[in-house]
C-alpha cells in the first residue's frame, strides 16, 4: 500500500476547507498530534509503521471540515459524526480502508455499538474501536491537543478526569494506554504554538 506524503495530505485539507481559518484549525491540530505522536514513538514502545501513524495523525480528522455549512457556521450538536464523515471523505476520495479507519476509529477512548445505541449516537451501529497499533497510538496521541477556541493542549491528568464521565471502561482503556505509550512532553509544544497548557 502506497502510504500519501504531508504535501498530498495538506493539499487534500486545502481542497476539503471551508475557510482558510477551518484549514488552519484542523490542519494546525493534525500536525501537532502528529508531532506527539513522533515523541511517543521515539520512545520506544509498540513496533508500529511510522509512515502510516504519520499520515494516519495528519487525516484523521478531515471529517470535521463537513461540519462547516456554506456560510462558514460550525454545526458543534454533531461533532461526533467527524469520525465517520472522514472515513467517507476519504472512502470517495479513493483512500484503502487501512486509512479511512483512522477517521472512524479515533473518537474518545472509542466507541462501541453499545455506546451508540445505550447513547443514541448519530452514527450507524457499529464498534469504532482502534485496534491496530497504528489506530492506538493516533487515538492516544489525539487525546492531548483539543480543537477547542481558543486550541489548547490536554494533559493526561486533565484527559483522564475528563474520560471519567464516559464510564469506567474509557477510564481503563486512557489508564492503559498512558502505561503504555508513557505521557508526552506538551509544555515545549505549547510554547511554540501559544496554545494554553489544561
Amino acid at each position: 500500500m502506497r502510504v500519501p506524503g504531508d504535501g498530498e495530505i495538506r493539499a487534500l485539507h486545502e481542497r476539503l476547507a471551508a475557510s482558510r481559518e477551518a484549514f488552519e484549525l484542523v490542519w494546525t491540530h493534525c500536525v501537532i498530534v502528529c508531532r506527539i505522536a513522533e515523541q511517543l514513538m521515539e520512545r520506544g514502545g509498540p513496533d508500529v509503521d511510522k509512515d502510516l501513524v504519520r499520515a494516519g495523525c495528519l487525516l484523521h480528522d478531515v471529517g470535521v471540515y463537513r461540519l462547516y455549512d456554506v456560510t462558514g457556521e460550525f454545526d458543534h450538536k454533531q461533532y461526533i459524526r467527524h469520525g465517520v464523515l472522514g472515513h467517507e471523505v476519504l472512502a470517495g476520495e479513493g483512500f484503502p480502508e487501512v486509512l479511512c479507519r483512522f477517521c472512524s476509529h479515533h473518537t474518545g477512548m472509542g466507541l462501541t455499538r453499545d455506546d451508540v445505541e445505550r447513547q443514541n449516537l448519530p452514527l450507524p451501529r457499529a464498534d469504532y474501536l482502534a485496534e491496530s497499533g497504528e489506530e492506538r497510538l493516533v487515538m492516544y496521541a489525539d487525546k492531548f491537543h483539543s480543537k477547542t477556541d481558543p486550541p489548547t493542549f490536554v494533559n493526561a491528568s486533565s484527559y483522564a478526569v475528563h474520560v471519567r464521565r464516559f464510564g469506567g471502561d474509557k477510564v481503563a482503556a486512557f489508564k492503559a494506554m498512558r502505561e503504555e505509550y508513557g505521557e508526552p512532553d506538551l509544555e515545549s509544544l505549547a510554547a511554540e504554538y501559544g496554545h494554553a497548557l489544561v
